[in-house]
C-alpha cells in the first residue's frame, strides 16, 4: 500500500518473499489489503489474515515448524501458551513443556532419569496435547497433580494418549524408581553394612522401613508383599477421587524382582 497525499493506493503484493524470525522463508500468497495478506511458507503451511508490516519485520511465525527442542511445535488451533495479559504459561502449556523438557532437553540433569523415554507423534503437536489435557485433567483439592506414563502400562516409556493419566503425588511417588541408589541388588531392598543384612523399605510420601533379613531374596519378598498391599490401600483411599483405570492399574500392580 502507498500513500499518496490523503488517499491510500493499494499494491497488490501477491508473491512477495521474506525471511522469518526463525530463518525460514515465508511468501504471500494472497494480498488483500495492507492489514489482510495469506503467507505460505515452504512446508506448505498456509497462515491467514496476517499483517504485511509483520511480514515485513520477520514477525510471522510457523507454528508447524519444530521449535521446541527440535521436535515439538506448537500447532494451529484455539490454544495458547501464556494466560491472557500475563506472562505466566497455562497449566496445558506448561505441562506440555515439562513433558517435551523431560525427554529431548538433553542439558537438563532431569533428562538422565527419562533416558530413552520419547512422546507420542501426536503429542509433539502442542495444540492435540492440550485438547487431551482438557479431556482428561482433573483436580483433587489440596493435592499436587502430576502427568504419568507408566502406572497405567508398567514399563511404557511414551508419553502418548494411551499410556498416560494424571495422578496425584502421593500416588505417582509409590511408582517412582531409584535405579542409581540401590545398586545390584533387587528393587526396595537395601544392604545394611552395619549389621550385614539385607533390609526391606520403600518410599510414600515419607519413607517405610519394614525388616531385615539374611539375603536379598528375602528381603524383596517382604518388599514386594507390603508394597503391593500398600498400593492397594492407597487405591482404595483414593477410589472415588481418580479415574477407574488408574484405580484398576493400582489394584492390579505386581510388582517383579527384575524392576
Amino acid at each position: 500500500m502507498s500513500i499518496i497525499g490523503k488517499f491510500q493506493v493499494f499494491i497488490d503484493r501477491t508473491g512477495e518473499i521474506n525471511i522469518n524470525h526463525q530463518g525460514l522463508q515465508m511468501r504471500i500468497l494472497n494480498c488483500r489489503k495492507y492489514y489482510s495478506i495469506d503467507v505460505i511458507f515452504e512446508d506448505g503451511t498456509i497462515l491467514y489474515d496476517k499483517r504485511y508490516d509483520h511480514f515485513k519485520d520477520g514477525a510471522i511465525i510457523n507454528p508447524m515448524y519444530p521449535s521446541v527442542y527440535n521436535i515439538g511445535y506448537f500447532g494451529i488451533g484455539k490454544y495458547v501458551a501464556r494466560l491472557s495479559g500475563s506472562n505466566k504459561n497455562t497449566s496445558q502449556y506448561q505441562t506440555w513443556h515439562s513433558m517435551m523438557s523431560r525427554c529431548y532437553d538433553k542439558k537438563s540433569k532431569i533428562h538422565k532419569s527419562y533416558k530413552d523415554c520419547s512422546v507420542c507423534n501426536e503429542w509433539l503437536n502442542y495444540q492435540n496435547f492440550a485438547k487431551w489435557y482438557d479431556d482428561n485433567f482433573y483436580q483433587i483439592p489440596n493435592e499436587v497433580m502430576c502427568l504419568d506414563k507408566d502406572i497405567l502400562h508398567k514399563g511404557n516409556k511414551v508419553y502418548s494418549p494411551e499410556n498416560c493419566v494424571f495422578a496425584p503425588n502421593r500416588i505417582n511417588v509409590l511408582f517412582i524408581k531409584t535405579d542409581s541408589k540401590r545398586g545390584n541388588f533387587p528393587i526396595g531392598v537395601y544392604y545394611n553394612k552395619l549389621n550385614k543384612n539385607y533390609r526391606a523399605q520403600f518410599n510414600a510420601i515419607n519413607k517405610i522401613m519394614l525388616d531385615s533379613f539374611d539375603t536379598p531374596e528375602k528381603a524383596f519378598e517382604c518388599y514386594k508383599k507390603e508394597k503391593e498391599k500398600y498400593i492397594k490401600q492407597i487405591a482404595d483411599e483414593y477410589k472415588n477421587k481418580i479415574p477407574n483405570n488408574l484405580y484398576k492399574a493400582m489394584i492390579n500392580y505386581k510388582v517383579e524382582i527384575l524392576d
